[in-house]
């Protein structure tokens, strides 16, 4: 199959934060099986697969642990299937250096400033990547059977449906108020 839809793999509850329009962010170094041993773009453009089982709350500021305890209602690792509610396309990769850089978007997104820091210092000479995402909510959610190629600690997985491309999408933020939120995070790296 040419053409199948690709998706990148992120903890529920930040899926459900770029969903409801509460960050427009993620950070990445990559998984610990990434076949380049280092996280790269693979596509401008991608599903949001929701992944459960490495959620944690200490990794969650207080105020969004509800959320974490949402996503994980009636999930098990034995479950056969998995939602797809979201797609994005990346927008800007910011690469941060540096811990000062990244404490500065410490109110922009859900983790913690630890969890922020334990990404930046994990594999210490390679730059954590921002993604500023341009997110968008499936009008219908898609199921999918969870197929063994999609599991493990890889970042990017090619999808095996294409009732995911007929799908329709809705933006997350109307385009005012994404391009706001785009201004917010150059105005706190000083890229404004």
């Amino acid at each position: 199959m040419a053409n199948q839809p690709v998706a990148l793999k992120e903890w529920a509850v930040a899926v459900e934060a770029l969903r409801n329009g509460q960050q427009i962010l993620m950070m990445r170094k990559g998984g610990i099986r990434e076949e380049t041993r280092d996280f790269q773009i693979e596509s401008e453009s991608f599903y949001l697969f929701p992944t459960y089982e490495h959620q944690k709350k200490l990794w969650i500021k207080p105020a969004y642990q509800q959320q974490l305890d949402q996503t994980l209602e009636g999930w098990s690792l034995e479950d056969t299937e998995v939602t797809i509610r979201c797609y994005a396309e990346l927008v800007e990769d910011i690469l941060i250096e540096d811990q000062e850089q990244l404490n500065k978007l410490g109110d922009l997104h859900i983790w913690t400033d630890t969890f922020a820091e334990e990404r930046l210092k994990w594999k210490r000479t390679k730059p954590l990547h921002l993604m500023l995402l341009r997110v968008y909510e499936l009008t219908e959610a898609v199921r999918l059977p969870i197929l063994p190629s999609y599991l493990g600690c890889k970042s990017w997985i090619q999808l095996d449906n294409e009732a995911l491309d007929r799908a329709e999408r809705r933006p997350v933020l109307d385009e005012e108020q994404f391009r706001e939120r785009i201004g917010q995070v150059h105005a706190k790296l000083g890229l404004s």
